[in-house]
């Protein structure tokens, strides 16, 4: 096991050797006793006790070690936390590591009640910002959230999350983790690959998924000769504006790739920062037609023996636009491809066949690909790739010209982990190792990226696609913990339909010298299906983190809201057909308490939570209209809605919030067009 490493004054080794020699049950207590110095007599009833619940429960030593390694106390916070994507829920997630205790659920692409996102008009402008060619998408898929960078490692100021569906892009402020800006990419329908963010996060990298013509016009996809025309891939990079913490769609811009699918992206560290890595499928261009007779997709975008890795250049990319020499295409800046290659920003290097994963190691060196109809991890190394490239040593061109680098001149090496390798994730820097997710073989394979040799295999349950270490994905990864991202979770727990949770499994990787993973922990999640995820340190997050807004905050700008209502000055305002409310609540009740209004008349209510006790959180919902929203300690929220029949409405708070709670509520009255308000129904008595 190498040297022993202690945690809690007991080292591994110790409580292992006691395990054996004197009862697992005295082992685990011993570890107890080191830390909290519990006396003797009661170590022994404890330890009595625990070889009962093991026994009753059939539980190994192995069980219980697990257990007491992901095991935080009540009111001890975890030292990671995991950022999951949530697929087709639209969401994100965050929870603890090791605990695996769900502690957010971060709204983003699709609506979700219980924060009122979707349904005050704050976050609705928001998803307006998202808008498909006009239209505002209340569905989302998402794939790869990225965390902010500074020198090559989360800050945690910023998070980013992908929509494959929709090709679009949201910014996360860690402040208070909520959405602050969805963008659609202009020429993209679809983005797998993303959002990896560069050493500095000057930009968010996101790579296309399907080929599609950039006009958002008709085009036959069963026409050879169209598609191998029109339709196009492409490198997007956003341009973030760290100031704002907004992306800077102005100075964005995409270059222009053939349709071959590019797929999972990641940027470049170190040496390779300058550049962008994709790999991609469906080299062989095909344009599909099972209806007609043809083969599948499956079939005839797998039929060559290599695809591409697609690597680009953003930082000269950056001074061609800033020359000016792009096309706009739907507002947006595209670089073509005559343009990229004539100034060396794109070059496609072969890789073995489907590949799915890219990764480039801590120190930039080494770029990690997959092909998941192959065997091999593929390592290929960046000193030999640029020296290809500076002495324009090609091995020919696609049709589309783009220069072809030698996969043999620029491989360090082949590693043999498995069937079906996906994703590559690094354990500590200077250890030259990684782990590679085996969707076929349902395994984890721990392998030295640099000798080429694997090293360690634990089984999944079951078809793992990603895999996430801690802060895995820097220059200064930390070790200690593996996520496996799990695509079934047949037979792990209680059986509830056909529809089956993801299943996230918890391992071990704390000592990096020993040969053995451990399995810890399988945690099932119902929400979506989570595709990739990223582990930071929680000490980084908590330091940004609100405790409360400052009163009369707009979480939509971090700003003060221009609807900001302090007590006292409350008030209802009629003009016209226009009802509008400032409205103040705090335990226990809303000011005011009724509304009126008539039929036909467009309602909007402000309301700013006066609390400054951190967690005191209010919500409002109402009968019918289809409004709500949650208002944490000093948020100002507005709902809107028309109030199209008459009749008596309730509004009350949805959070319980004191033993008052059921009397924090009022009334929406809605008259009849031709009726008398009743005396004092506003402020200014406008009617």
């Amino acid at each position: 096991m190498g040297k022993d490493k202690k945690k809690g004054g007991v080292s591994r080794r110790k409580i292992l050797k006691s395990a054996a020699v004197g009862g697992v049950g005295a082992a685990v207590i011993g570890a107890g006793l080191a830390a909290t110095k519990t006396p003797k007599a009661d170590a022994a009833s404890i330890s009595g006790e625990l070889a009962k619940v093991m026994k009753e429960r059939g539980l190994s030593p192995d069980d219980v070690l697990s257990a007491a390694k992901t095991y935080v106390p009540e009111g001890v916070h975890d030292p990671y936390v995991c950022l999951s994507s949530g697929g087709q829920s639209g969401h994100l997630f965050l929870y603890g590591v090791p605990s695996m205790r769900l502690i957010k659920t971060i709204a983003v692409f699709a609506p979700e009640t219980w924060q009122g996102w979707g349904y005050d008009k704050e976050s609705q402008e928001i998803m307006k910002g998202g808008s498909v060619e006009g239209r505002v998408v209340h569905t989302g898929d998402t794939h790869h959230p990225g965390f902010s960078e500074t020198n090559g490692d989360y800050d945690g100021e910023y998070a980013f999350i992908n929509d494959k569906s929709q090709g679009r892009v949201a910014v996360i402020d860690t402040r208070d983790w909520q959405t602050k800006q969805i963008v659609k990419n202009p020429v993209l329908k679809s983005t797998h690959g993303g959002t990896s963010v560069t050493e500095n996060t000057e930009y968010v990298f996101t790579a296309c998924q399907y080929a599609a013509p950039y006009d958002n016009k008709y085009h036959d996809p069963m026409n050879q000769k169209v598609y191998d025309t029109i339709y196009r891939g492409g490198h997007t990079y956003w341009k973030f504006d760290r100031k704002k913490g907004r992306i800077d769609m102005e100075n964005s811009f995409t270059i222009e790739l053939p349709p071959y699918m590019q797929d999972i992206n990641d940027c470049g560290k170190r040496m390779s920062h300058e550049w962008g890595f994709s790999n991609s499928f469906n080299t062989e261009r095909y344009v599909g037609g099972i209806e007609r007779g043809n083969p599948p997709f499956e079939a005839g975008c797998s039929a060559n023996d290599t695809d591409f890795i697609h690597m680009t250049n953003w930082k000269k990319a950056e001074e061609v636009v800033k020359k000016g020499n792009y096309k706009l295409i739907n507002g947006h800046k595209v670089i073509p491809m005559k343009v990229a290659i004539e100034n060396g920003l794109v070059y496609l290097i072969p890789v073995m066949k489907s590949p799915h994963g890219i990764t480039v190691s801590p120190d930039g060196r080494y770029i990690l690909a997959s092909g998941k109809l192959d065997t091999h991890v593929s390592v290929y190394d960046f000193k030999k790739i640029m020296h290809l490239i500076e002495n324009k040593i090609y091995d020919g061109r696609d049709p589309y010209g783009i220069p072809i680098l030698s996969m043999r001149k620029t491989l360090h090496g082949m590693v043999q982990t498995g069937l079906g390798p996906l994703h590559n994730q690094f354990d500590v820097a200077d250890s030259h190792i990684a782990y590679n997710s085996l969707f076929v073989d349902s395994a984890v394979v721990k392998y030295d990226y640099i000798k080429l040799k694997v090293l360690d295999r634990i089984p999944i349950h079951y078809n793992v696609g990603h895999l996430a270490a801690v802060h895995g994905d820097t220059v200064n990864p930390r070790g200690n913990y593996l996520i496996s991202l799990n695509k079934l979770a047949i037979d792990r727990f209680v059986e509830i339909g056909p529809l089956h949770p993801q299943n996230h499994e918890l391992i071990d990787i704390s000592n990096p010298l020993s040969k053995n993973m451990r399995m810890l922990y399988a945690m099932p999640f119902p929400l979506g299906e989570p595709h990739y995820a990223q582990i930071i340190d929680s000490k980084i997050v908590e330091k940004r983190a609100w405790k409360v807004y400052p009163l009369g905050t707009d979480p939509a700008t971090m700003a003060r809201s221009p609807y900001r209502t302090l007590p006292g000055r409350e008030k209802v305002v009629r003009k016209g057909n226009h009802v509008e409310v400032w409205m103040t609540a705090i335990r226990s009740h809303f000011n005011p308490e009724h509304i009126y209004c008539k039929v036909g008349d467009k309602v909007t209510i402000h309301i700013t939570n006066l609390e400054r006790a951190e967690d005191e959180t209010h919500d409002f919902g109402v009968y019918y209209f289809n409004v709500t929203t949650s208002l944490e300690p000093g948020k100002t929220a507005t709902v809107e809605f028309v109030a199209d029949k008459e009749g008596i409405y309730p509004y009350y708070c949805q959070e319980f919030c004191s033993a008052l709670h059921l009397e924090m509520f009022g009334y929406i009255a809605v008259l009849p067009k031709d009726a008398k308000f009743p005396e004092g129904a506003f402020f200014n008595n406008e009617e």
